[in-house]
């Protein structure tokens, strides 16, 4: 199936409203879709570097949020 889409007469949020809407979608069945090799290695690295006080992280909802708010 071929979904042709007006983008250039979509405005930004109608486009991340459109972006989410796949991702909820695309999500809904995690085994579905292997996790890559490389993935576990930064996940490791990234949480090193929290542990340290290199890095520091939002919520998920948090983080949507200020994304929002900024659009």
């Amino acid at each position: 199936m071929q979904v042709n889409l007006p983008l250039t007469e979509m405005t930004l949020k109608d486009k991340l409203k459109i972006m989410e809407d796949l991702w909820v979608d695309l999500t809904k069945d995690e085994s579905s879709y292997p996790s890559p090799d490389w993935h576990e290695d930064v996940l490791a690295l990234r949480a090193k570097k929290v542990k340290e006080g290199k890095e520091s992280y939002k919520d998920w909802a948090s983080a949507k949020k200020e994304l929002r708010d900024n659009l």
